[in-house]
């Protein structure tokens, strides 16, 4: 059953994750990437994840998405055709496949040379999360916050009007 689950929701995931990219309206790329973000939450349930799981539905599918499908409605872009040709430039193709290519030689590389680093051993839980979060990633997660709030002044600066005086 539980490998029924995994193939089943797994191939929900991939088919969902690639509709996103080749949908023509907005709204239903938007609502295929919120089915892959809940099976993606079943399949962290099926690992024993429920706190990853949780956290996945309600910021990813729960808070993202939403804002996502505003801005869309509110650019009046929702019920329009997008042609593919028109969304990705030609030379896109090829600059995904490389940098595919480029990310998993790394990662091959990086599991090669850490093979402890295949085999740890990380709970779902939260106080598990937690406790790897804030000892072995501290420095990491404030750098990420730091970056974060960069980028909301950046916005807020991209997106303030200049004022005619």
């Amino acid at each position: 059953m539980d490998a029924f689950i995994f193939y089943f929701f797994g191939g929900l995931a991939a088919v969902s994750a690639l509709a996103v990219i080749l949908l023509r309206q907005p709204v239903r790329a938007l609502l295929s990437l919120i089915v892959t973000m809940i099976s993606l939450s079943v399949l962290y349930l099926s690992l024993g994840a429920p706190f990853v799981a949780m956290v996945n539905l309600i910021v990813y599918a729960g808070a993202v998405l939403v804002l996502f499908l505003f801005a869309i409605m509110l650019q009046g872009i929702g019920a329009r055709e997008i042609d593919l040709g028109k969304r990705f430039h030609p030379a896109f193709i090829p600059g995904v496949i490389l940098t595919i290519s480029f990310f998993d030689f790394g990662f091959l590389k990086l599991i090669r040379r850490f093979p402890e680093l295949h085999f740890q051993d990380v709970a779902g839980s939260a106080r598990q999360v937690g406790k790897t979060l804030f000892t072995q990633y501290l420095l990491p997660f404030e750098l990420v916050s730091i970056l974060l709030i960069l980028a909301i002044l950046a916005a807020v600066a991209l997106a303030k009007r200049e004022d005619s005086a």
